[in-house]
């Protein structure tokens, strides 16, 4: 009876302690490797970063201490960047979410020797601080303009003084390239530290959007007069901001506009200088993102040479260009192509042309760690072993290949300058993350760091593990997901199901990982919790993931359908009480699923959902869509809203009306044609939430109201 007590006292709180973060594994003491490769830093407090051995874990020094320092002028700090040749350190308070990735700070610079501290400028708040290679300078960002600090006397100059909101922004990325370029600011110091490289953004013809709040975020009050929030945001079709790259010269205190003869209807998702002084790196996307080329520029003279062209059918993702890696002898470099079908490594001559392809296989690789150059090994991540798996490997000049990870499950590598350690991260379904030390041959050296109190803690609700499964769908098509039954599961019984699915391009959910999400909480509540990933997911080769080009959302619903109907064959379970859930591009999975013409799902949750494309921004959008003009019956073929009066089945539809990545206008003109249609459902609005819908009582709240919702539908 006591065991029975606790156990229902456990399976109360589960959903809470889900959505508080109690299952989520610390990540903070991950090496930070410094340039000989033997030392590594952590921050080990708020006020603290001290410096450790690879070879024996032990602190060699304190690297900075407030306590210990002459001018203190913070309290504490919450990161920190160390300068190329370490003799300082930036560190920043007062942190300010801008968009997704970017935010603003107060940053001081931290000098090791001296133990003082300076601020880095009297211009607050600045953002995304870079230092020059030889620790002098340092390029930041300030209301729309560069900045530069000269560490050596104290002092900063404005380096642009154009910037202006909503019309132009230097360095900084605007709304569309760090949403859907993941990079926050486009500007480097060259190798010998005397030219600045940086991407001009100009939004001048970027059509305004903007969405009302209601609440005083300082004072925890209503708005008497809801505020309106502005920002440049394209849709498919329109006009996008136009990338000038720049090259600011700070001895003759000039700028220089590089010219690529290109059409201006274009991108440029990166620079990035070599290992050469008189060689920037350029990376040019057209607007459909089917072409990238880099051109090697000489910042002085301005003339560019074109070095590679890659092109293909669908798209270039644009991630690869992350991958690119100059060898240090400038004699060549590295990249990541899909051009044979899968993702593999390829070694370059400077003049662009290949030397070889480093790895081969139906396999994808899914992270490229860099290059030994002095023994010629190169350290990647792969999926070689199964689609749901991650593992480590290096392979040397000769092809031959070595797994440096002996753990089933997603394995991570963080090497250390000189590829003689690396700090392996490691999970499974049923354990959460640990960090163990290696070296460079996959030997352990020791642990770093568990996180057994929260296995232990977990095992202790007895809940089920997640199992993986495969099956073929009507289509010949070999789907991979994880099931997670009902507790107490008796075969004699029919329970319903609940479908958890993202389904969106490159996404993968159906990975061997530890991920706690409210799957253990339905599963415990009596329901089969099934994921399952279906064309358009990652790391099955560039056909699968490509196969839904020009008509997102169409294969992506079937394969979901399909899992429907192979779910529904079990013994164990209920056909007719199948639901389907999914945020953002799967809440959007949701509404086709639903909107098919087939009834396969009794209920179904849709969070934060594009309802047409054409609402959406253009930089995702056509990479997969083309154009409205140019693919129109794509998108009258995939709109939730031209599909609405089709929809079956009980629907609730949940949306933050802050969102400024999927607007909350989606859901308000679906649910108008819903209207229209007849069609009854349910709506939940979430004030002032983003697309995230954060904070510990919302998603507290979030949560509880779509179970309730499953449990009375279901």
């Amino acid at each position: 009876m006591l065991l029975m007590i606790t156990f229902t006292a456990n399976a109360n709180n589960l959903l809470y302690d889900i959505t508080d973060g109690k299952f989520r594994p610390d990540k903070s003491q991950i090496p930070s490797s410094m340039i000989d490769g033997e030392h590594y830093t952590l921050m080990v407090d708020s006020q603290t970063i001290v410096k450790f051995s690879y070879k024996t874990g032990a602190a060699i020094d304190t690297l900075l201490s407030i306590n210990k320092t002459k001018n203190p002028l913070i309290s504490s700090f919450s990161g920190y960047v160390m300068s190329p040749r370490e003799t300082k350190i930036l560190v920043y308070t007062n942190k300010q979410k801008r968009y997704r990735r970017s935010f603003t700070a107060d940053y001081y610079i931290y000098d090791i020797k001296y133990k003082e501290f300076d601020p880095l400028s009297s211009k607050k708040p600045q953002e995304a601080p870079v230092f020059s290679a030889d620790d002098r300078y340092i390029a930041f960002a300030h209301g729309n303009n560069l900045h530069m600090k000269k560490v050596d006397f104290k002092t900063d100059i404005q380096i642009t003084k154009d910037g202006e909101p909503g019309k132009i922004s230097n360095g900084i990325s605007d709304w569309l390239y760090e949403e859907e370029f993941g990079l926050t600011y486009h500007y480097g110091w060259c190798p010998d530290s005397k030219l600045l490289a940086f991407i001009k953004f100009d939004e001048r013809d970027v059509k305004e959007f903007s969405f009302q709040t209601f609440l005083d975020k300082d004072k925890r009050a209503f708005l008497l007069y809801p505020e309106a929030a502005k920002f440049n945001y394209p849709k498919a079709g329109e006009k996008n901001p136009r990338a000038i790259v720049c090259i600011y010269d700070d001895f003759n205190k000039t700028t220089r506009t590089i010219s690529l003869n290109q059409d201006t209807n274009c991108y440029i998702p990166r620079i990035k200088w070599t290992n050469k002084a008189d060689q920037l790196a350029i990376f040019q996307l057209n607007r459909n993102q089917n072409r990238l080329d880099m051109y090697l520029t000489n910042p002085k003279t301005g003339i560019s040479r074109l070095i590679i062209r890659e092109e293909n059918k669908y798209y270039v993702d644009y991630e690869n260009i992350d991958h690119i890696k100059f060898r240090k002898d400038n004699t060549g470099f590295y990249s990541v192509s899909d051009r044979d079908g899968y993702k593999h490594i390829y070694q370059h001559r400077m003049d662009g042309t290949v030397a070889r392809q480093v790895t081969k296989g139906t396999w994808d690789i899914t992270d490229f760690y860099g290059v030994d150059e002095q023994k010629n090994i190169v350290y990647y991540q792969s999926a070689e072993f199964s689609p749901m798996e991650r593992n480590v490997f290096s392979i040397d000049a000769k092809g031959k290949k070595n797994c440096l990870t002996d753990a089933k499950g997603k394995n991570n590598a963080y090497f250390s300058c000189n590829f003689n350690y690396f700090a392996h991260e490691t999970s499974s379904v049923n354990e959460p993350n640990s960090l163990c030390l290696r070296n460079g041959k996959g030997s352990k050296i020791r642990d770093l760091k568990n996180n057994t109190a929260i296995a232990t803690l977990f095992k202790s609700l007895h809940l089920n593990n997640k199992e993986f499964f495969s099956f073929t769908t009507s289509d010949n098509i070999l789907l991979n997901g994880w099931m997670l039954k009902p507790s107490g599961l008796d075969f004699k019984k029919k329970y319903p199901v609940v479908m958890i699915q993202y389904s969106g391009p490159g996404s993968q959910l159906a990975l061997n990982e530890w991920n706690i999400g409210w799957e253990y909480y339905l599963s415990q509540k009596g329901y089969l919790v099934v994921c399952v990933d279906g064309r358009g997911t990652a790391s099955r080769g560039a056909d699968f993931m490509k196969s839904t080009h020009k008509q997102l959302g169409v294969l992506e619903a079937r394969d979901q359908i399909e899992t429907a109907k192979y779910l529904g064959k079990l013994d164990y379970v209920d056909k007719n009480r199948i639901g389907i859930w999914g945020w953002s591009y799967g809440g959007s999975v949701v509404l086709w699923a639903m909107s098919s013409g087939e009834q396969v799902f009794k209920a179904g949750i849709a969070v934060a959902p594009v309802t047409d494309w054409r609402f959406y921004n253009t930089a995702y959008t056509e990479r997969f869509m083309q154009t409205p003009e140019e693919n129109f019956a794509g998108y009258e073929q995939t709109s939730a809203v031209l599909k609405a009066e089709q929809l079956k089945g009980r629907l609730l539809i949940i949306h933050g009306t802050a969102d400024d990545n999927v607007h909350y206008n989606n859901t308000l003109i679906y649910t108008d044609k819903l209207v229209e249609a007849g069609k009854q459902f349910e709506m939940h609005i979430y004030t002032d939430k983003n697309h995230s819908i954060t904070g510990k009582q919302t998603r507290r709240h979030l949560y509880t109201r779509m179970s309730e919702f499953l449990f009375r539908e279901l």
